[in-house]
């Protein structure tokens, strides 16, 4: 019987969930899901300096908000207070301390890791004259070479030490890699690297290698920066005498120019999404294609077919292009298929912060530059004139900033449709006016006033785009907005009988 797959996503605590870790937190979810295995969230805190209070709590927030269920590991509970789950735990490695201790003091009976006293202005006067002549940064291994009583001698002193890793001088270290394949490494080039440091924390190396082994990770999937830190992690298995885990590392996700995703260059939080207005499942579906080909044209992705089609071998090597372009077309896709209430549900709070509307009771609504009181069902009407053109939530305000304000400043040269006249410009306005104003309010539906006004057109020989373009102009005060038929339903008769009379009175 093949062993069961168990993975794990380890991020430290330090403020944020960058795109990139989305993304390996994608991977490790629907790979596990796919082999019916364990997929655990482990949390990584031995850098006590970077540590961001209340970041654990948030990252759990998220990972419920893009449904990224996970079977063990470290949860959050509804009174915003962490709680653990699972046969593995500690699954926070601060509280996991004594464990890493017990197995450095064995690394260091078997001679596989050493005490290492060097201050840190040695190490710097080291690093310098490295970099003067154009070395690796590499530990020049002064304390390995101490004796048993030296080592003794300062210990009793209390001098502070880090535990550095042994690694032998000659030879090679190997490991397969699932996208990268076999990758060999000579001994030489790689670092003593520090395992424990001086305030008793161990490092990621030490505590990754211990924790995946002691809870029975099967793969280890990750991003393409720990590929130089796995010879290391692979000899301590070794030293320890363990079976290493299947190892995967992910490409890394690029700006349009191929350098790496960073902030310095634009958004890379996954909160920075949301809050604009992404909505996850377009997010999922996005990342899902950072890196992993289908191998067919499909584009569009649930998270149940995503969970059955993956598989590590569709995963790329070269680096993928972060491109908000195709982004905001895949999020379009996901805002045009949404049931409108929930649409319009999700868009409440960001008329709110643009201003437009408060909440003054359950469903009603004031509309602040008028005083002008609303219904939920009058907001599904403005949202819907905006579902097919929205690509992401947080444009809704701009966009329908017109329907919601009662003086409308625009040029009257944007009411002009090609080359009309201002003349017929004014003609045109006050045919529709005396048309619409015999109409009743109940009339006042998008297909009764588009077969009225297209019959006016017909009876009058009007031109389509001369006469909708301005009147579409007057009720919105836009250059590029839904159509006049749509946009007059929601306004209603009187409205639009008095923007179509502004309309006509700057062009006289």
């Amino acid at each position: 019987m093949s062993k069961k797959i168990r993975v794990r996503f380890a991020p430290s605590p330090t403020g944020y969930l960058h795109m990139g870790s989305l993304r390996t937190v994608l991977y490790n979810y629907l790979f596990a899901k796919h082999n019916d295995g364990d997929f655990i969230l482990r949390i990584e805190d031995t850098d006590k300096a970077r540590y961001v209070e209340g970041s654990i709590e948030n990252l759990v927030k998220i990972l419920d908000f893009m449904g990224l269920e996970y079977s063990e590991g470290v949860f959050v509970d509804q009174d915003n207070k962490t709680f653990q789950k699972g046969d593995f735990g500690p699954y926070i490695q601060s509280q996991r301390l004594d464990i890493y201790q017990k197995y450095v003091d064995e690394l260091i009976k078997k001679d596989y890791a050493y005490y290492c006293f060097c201050s840190q202005e040695r190490l710097e006067e080291m690093r310098k004259k490295q970099q003067l002549q154009k070395l690796a940064p590499m530990y020049d291994g002064k304390c390995r070479e101490l004796s048993k009583d030296e080592v003794q001698k300062l210990l009793y002193e209390k001098t502070p030490y880090v535990v550095r890793l042994k690694v032998p001088k000659e030879g090679f270290t190997e490991f397969e890699d699932l996208i990268y394949k076999k990758i060999k490494i000579e001994n030489k080039t790689i670092d003593d690297q520090v395992l424990m440091k001086s305030d008793g924390f161990p490092t990621y190396h030490l505590a990754s290698v211990v924790d995946d082994h002691l809870m029975n990770i099967s793969h280890v999937i990750r991003g393409e920066e720990w590929l130089p830190s796995t010879p290391k992690h692979i000899l301590l298995y070794k030293a320890f005498g363990w079976k290493t885990p299947e190892f995967t590392h992910l490409p890394l996700l690029l700006n349009p120019d191929k350098s790496k995703l960073s902030k310095r260059q634009g958004d890379v939080a996954v909160e920075d999404y949301l809050k604009k207005g992404y909505l996850p499942k377009a997010l999922l579906n996005f990342i899902l294609l950072l890196g992993w080909n289908p191998k067919t044209e499909e584009e569009i992705f649930s998270l149940e077919e995503m969970i059955k089609r993956f598989d590590l071998s569709g995963v790329n090597k070269t680096g993928a292009i972060f491109n908000t372009e195709k982004l905001d077309w895949l999020n379009g896709l996901y805002v045009r298929k949404m049931d409108i209430s929930k649409l319009t549900k999700l868009c409440m709070p960001y008329l709110i912060k643009a201003n437009l509307i408060k909440e003054i009771s359950t469903n009603k609504y004031k509309i602040l530059n008028t005083g002008e009181e609303i219904d939920f069902e009058y907001l599904k009407k403005v949202v819907l004139l905006e579902q097919e053109r929205m690509k992401k939530l947080s444009e809704i305000g701009e966009s329908v900033k017109f329907i919601f304000i009662d003086k409308l400043e625009y040029e009257k040269e944007l009411l002009i449709w090609k080359k009309m006249s201002f003349e017929e410009v004014k003609n045109n306005l006050e045919l529709a006016y005396q048309e619409l104003e015999k109409l009743n309010e109940k009339d006042f539906t998008k297909n009764n006033l588009e077969k009225v006004l297209r019959d006016l057109m017909e009876q009058e020989g009007i031109n389509t785009g001369k006469l909708l373009w301005p009147l579409r102009v007057a009720l919105t005060g836009l250059k590029g907005s839904p159509g006049p038929f749509e946009v007059a339903a929601v306004l209603g008769k009187e409205k639009v009988l008095k923007r179509i009379k502004k309309g006509i009175e700057l062009v006289k």
